[in-house]
């Protein structure tokens, strides 16, 4: 065994308790999966492997410590009996995501993989056993283009995205608007595209073995540790660079498996007023990344309690029991899978100056926290923001509405 001490936490093992020490080993992200686990709350499982291996990976030249891949299967096994699902089996395969998380966010990391473990015996056991070959075959298309785009670095000459350039023009070329209106023919063939693209501007292809789909991810996570932008990041803020980011395997739930399936993010309190209700947005028969991507306009966030009417009584429950918890705002991420709700983060919301103090004083007057830790919360420049001048958020008499939409700073 490494002498790093143990290297992989089940979600919910050992003593999570979202203290510094827990974020230092599992990062911001490992923490918060890991403490949503020991509340009970439905989180799909999954493990973290800690900061330290890492550091440890950094300074011997992408090594892994002794025992790590060993601690690694161990767990899988652990993942596949509470999904009834097997990794990399090609008639009900288990599909994972890696997601990387320091202990606190920073731009520059690695960018999450979905649907890890599809190859071309895996996506039709996913076919068969969801009965949606379209949606397989979606899967596979997105798993290809986030390992070529995430985990190998695939470019064209610009620097640009080229699995986004190629989907544009089969869309175009087929009077396509929505990437939900590609045909599992469609789909097919941009599996293929992708895996020439990959081949024809990088030394690798896309691994076959789900092994080592995960291994390569894995990998990717602890490089972009040291990638130009988070350096600078780290530099700019005063963040150590011996902290490391931890590795969030986990198992996956689909948003896009049809009208009764969908993802969003949301706010515990508007992160704009501070006014306590949920505040976000989602997508009916959509993945994670589609909400921020903007290929469609997102859903308002109360319109769940019309087509996820159970998912979204049970998030109203959830709002209140991680507050209690935390003691804090908390930004959620969240997939609903055939009307089943499912968490995949939780973490403390930014906010505006102005929902900082009202959310300080709201929590304060509903005994979640001391008078004095709400002072301490408000910091100074958020009281400066209150000083800006505001627009009138109601209409004037003879003006004319010309926008609407969250404001990106204070005024």
């Amino acid at each position: 065994m490494s002498r790093l001490g143990r290297l992989v936490w089940f979600f919910g093992d050992g003593k999570a308790d979202g203290s510094d020490k827990d974020r230092d080993i599992l990062g911001g992200k490992g923490a918060g999966l890991a403490e949503m686990t020991r509340l009970g709350l439905p989180v799909p499982p999954g493990m973290t492997i800690g900061t330290d291996v890492c550091i440890h990976s950094q300074a011997h030249q992408g090594g892994w410590p002794n025992g790590l891949d060993e601690r690694v299967q161990r767990v899988l096994p652990r993942v596949e009996r509470i999904m009834g699902r097997r990794f990399g089996d090609a008639v009900n395969p288990l599909l994972l995501s890696v997601r990387s998380g320091a202990r606190v966010s920073m731009p520059g990391m690695m960018d999450t993989v979905l649907n890890l473990g599809l190859n071309d015996e895996t996506v039709e056991g996913l076919a068969f056993a969801t009965d949606n070959p379209r949606f397989a075959w979606d899967s596979y298309r997105r798993f290809a283009h986030m390992f070529g785009d995430v985990v190998l670095g695939v470019r064209d000459r610009q620097g640009e995205d080229p699995f986004e350039k190629h989907i544009q023009k089969v869309k175009s070329r087929n009077g396509i608007e929505n990437d939900t209106d590609l045909t599992e023919g469609h789909l097919k063939r941009l599996v293929g595209d992708y895996k020439g693209i990959i081949e024809a501007r990088s030394d690798a292809v896309l691994p076959d073995c789900p092994g080592e789909q995960l291994r390569q991810a894995i990998d990717a996570v602890f490089r972009s540790w040291d990638n130009d932008r988070a350096i600078a990041y780290r530099e700019l803020n005063g963040i150590p660079h011996d902290w490391g980011t931890a590795v969030s395997v986990q198992a996956m739930v689909f948003g896009n498996l049809g009208s009764g399936s969908g993802t969003g993010v949301a706010f515990t309190r508007d992160p704009g007023t501070g006014a306590k209700h949920l505040y976000g947005e989602y997508l009916v028969n959509a993945q994670g990344e589609d909400v921020v991507a903007g290929v469609r306009t997102p859903l308002r966030i109360s319109e769940m309690a019309r087509t996820f009417p159970g998912a979204w009584r049970e998030l109203g429950k959830i709002q209140s029991i991680l507050e209690d918890h935390y003691r804090d705002m908390q930004d959620l991420e969240f997939t609903v899978e055939h009307g089943r709700l499912w968490l995949l983060q939780t973490r403390a919301g930014k906010r505006t100056g102005q929902a900082a103090v009202r959310i300080a004083v709201d929590m304060s007057r509903e005994d979640r926290i001391s008078k004095n830790e709400a002072v301490r919360r408000v910091p100074a420049e958020a009281v400066e923001h209150l000083m800006r001048p505001e627009f009138e958020t109601a209409d004037a008499d003879g003006r004319d509405l010309l926008a609407t939409g969250l404001g990106a700073g204070p005024g």
